[in-house]
């Protein structure tokens, strides 16, 4: 036994010894290997196109983690500044004009995905031309008790009962303010600072608010005014009790007219006003508020938020939670939504449709619809990072098979089914004269029956 454990043992030493020791050459090969592959992984894995994201990292997250941790994960990965990148310039067909405003392209990101202002800019690198933040309470609160997000897989959809988690407005505030370049003109031409890009800040209000206050509006428009493009009045989510209630007729009006005072106030940068509406209201309803907002100086209106709807076609086990429906699912009501407010409100109030779009036929739907820009947010946790690139590049497709741009389809959809607003008559000069001179001969008249008297 011996001998045969001093001969494996001689063996082994001969065979070391055969192996040529590391060189130079050797080592500086190896290193160059590594370091070329890594450097081709690192392109491969920053451009947001990539296959991983939408094939591994992303199912990875939906399928390993639960759905707010997942989401909390890919906030990070943000933040850090490890996600990847939009690289390829927008095709001149996706280009709009909003409020005079030069766009780049109509896909934008709906709020709930940033809550915080924690990642604004590497949302942007993802090719978003509106990134929506929020939404944002003026004072911190925790939302609803976990688990409150649940993924509806074979739906394609979302059920989260969130309840406003945010940081509050301070919180909020410095990160946006952290954002504004050192050296910058007074005038802000964009809260993005970025070109053909808008940043936008969506409203809350506090749970523990009174039902029909308004106060918690309008302390978000002054602390954020004057660091966004626009500023979104979000009296649509169902998991906070009562706010949907602000969208009644009375307590709308207090309300828009509440922030647009406030906004007006602003001692210089002046963001637009946009209105978040809910999907469950009815024709009746919907033709109320857009009453309302004709009277009021607000700048447009996003269609929809969730819906506490559940359609009979859902298969996944979790359809039953309770809380507001979103992605595939949502498509419909919204659309459905979009279409009776667009044909009740006049081309000059742009509409922004949001709810089950996660393709450029979706996006082109909602534009032959009358919406002039279009908000992604359960497609885009399903689809990964790539989502709104993919969603362009489709769009880019189907616009040239329509011979088209975005903004003809929107601009002759929108002038087509957008309410008629009837000018008022033009009194011509000779009109006038002749009014004058009938006044004068009535004058006479009367005159004359005082002096017979």
């Amino acid at each position: 036994m011996y001998r045969a454990l001093r001969s494996a043992c001689a063996r082994s030493l001969s065979t070391r010894a055969s192996v040529s020791p590391p060189t130079p050459f050797r080592n500086g090969l190896y290193g160059t290997i590594f370091v070329v592959s890594a450097g081709f992984f690192t392109v491969y894995y920053l451009d947001a196109r990539s296959a991983i994201h939408r094939y591994v990292f992303t199912p990875l997250l939906r399928y390993a983690l639960d759905a707010e941790t997942g989401h909390k994960v890919a906030i990070q990965i943000l933040k850090m500044g490890l996600g990847p990148r939009d690289p390829v310039e927008d095709d001149a067909r996706l280009r709009l004009k909003l409020w005079g405003r030069d766009i780049f392209n109509p896909v934008g990101l709906a709020a709930g995905f940033d809550k915080n202002g924690e990642t604004i800019d590497g949302l942007f690198n993802l090719g978003f031309s509106w990134v929506e933040i929020g939404s944002v309470t003026p004072k911190p609160q925790p939302g609803n008790p976990r688990p409150r997000v649940f993924h509806l897989s074979e739906d394609l959809g979302l059920i989260n009962r969130y309840g406003f988690p945010s940081e509050g407005h301070a919180a909020v505030l410095s990160r946006v303010r952290g954002r504004i370049p050192r050296f910058i003109s007074d005038e802000i031409p964009s809260a993005a600072f970025r070109p053909g890009a808008v940043l936008a800040v969506n409203l809350g209000k506090n749970k523990e608010s009174a039902v029909d206050s308004i106060d918690d509006f309008i302390a978000g428009v002054r602390a954020f005014g004057p660091y966004s493009d626009v500023l979104v009045i979000n009296v649509s989510s169902p998991n906070t009790p009562g706010l949907r209630g602000l969208q009644s007729r009375d307590l709308l009006e207090a309300l828009l007219s509440g922030v647009t005072e406030a906004r007006d106030q602003l001692p210089r940068h002046k963001p637009r006003l946009v209105l978040k509406i809910a999907p469950d209201l009815t024709e009746t309803q919907l033709v109320e508020i857009a009453g309302v907002i004709q009277n009021a100086s607000i700048d447009g209106v996003i269609v929809s938020n969730t819906t506490t709807q559940r359609p009979s076609h859902l298969l996944d086990s979790n359809k039953s939670e309770i809380g507001g429906l979103s992605g595939a699912p949502l498509k419909q009501y919204s659309l459905a939504a979009l279409r009776t407010l667009r044909k009740n409100l006049p081309a000059r109030i742009p509409l922004i449709g949001c709810g089950g779009i996660s393709s450029g036929a979706d996006a082109l739907e909602y534009a032959k619809a009358g919406a002039s820009l279009v908000q992604v947010y359960t497609g885009f946790g399903y689809d990964g990072a790539g989502a709104c690139r993919r969603i362009k590049d489709q769009l880019v497709d189907e616009l040239a098979k329509e011979g088209s741009t975005w903004a003809e389809i929107v601009n002759k959809a929108v002038s087509e089914l957008s309410l008629q607003e009837h000018a008022p008559d033009i009194v011509s000069k000779d009109s006038i004269q002749q009014l004058v001179a009938e006044a004068e001969e009535l004058k006479r008249l009367l005159d004359g029956f005082g002096a017979s008297k």
